[in-house]
């Protein structure tokens, strides 16, 4: 039942930035992605309490251990990474107001394994938007706009935009409760 609610707390959150013109207005999902779109300009996804919640697109992942879950990988804010389900063959499907709930992590080079990460499991994925996914054993990778401080893992084993979500740990394997 909560995770119905949290997931319909995010279908309501979406709405109102797509409402309130917060992202982009087109299918493309550039305006979603944090770091640099195709126009050069950089845009963070909104957190309910309607602070910024994106860490730039710096590509770094390390590791957390301050969560319930154990060791998770984190960006270079200490903010939760999760993998998406309907994500396949490593590509994002996840754009829009996804997106904006949903920021990926992007960088402009080559992506950074700090603190525990493994540089042998990281890569990349182009998104349809022109900017370049950070993916780590092959499934990119995502902040939650909810997630606002380092340890928060609101969105683990949630089902939002037609899938669900969880936080990675270092090996690659997705965190359980």
């Amino acid at each position: 039942m909560l995770r119905n609610l949290s997931a319909l707390t995010i279908l309501a959150l979406a709405a109102a930035l797509a409402v309130s013109g917060c992202g982009s207005d087109d299918s493309s999902g550039e305006g979603g992605a944090y770091g640099s779109g195709g126009g050069g300009s950089t845009q963070a996804a909104k957190s309910e309490s309607g602070g910024e919640s994106a860490s730039g697109g710096d590509g770094v992942v390390a590791v957390g251990k301050g969560s319930e879950l154990g060791p998770i990988l984190v960006d270079s804010k200490g903010l939760t990474l999760y993998d998406f389900h309907k994500d396949k063959g490593g590509k994002s499907a996840c754009y829009g107001a996804c997106a904006s709930t949903w920021p990926p992590l992007t960088t402009e080079g080559a992506p950074k394994a700090t603190a525990g990460a493994q540089s042998s499991r990281l890569g990349t994925t182009k998104r349809d938007d022109g900017t370049v996914q950070v993916t780590y054993a092959g499934h990119p990778l995502y902040t939650y706009a909810v997630d606002t401080k380092p340890g928060d893992t609101k969105g683990q084993d949630i089902d939002s935009f037609g899938a669900e979500w969880y936080a990675l740990q270092p090996s690659g394997a997705e965190a359980k409760d």
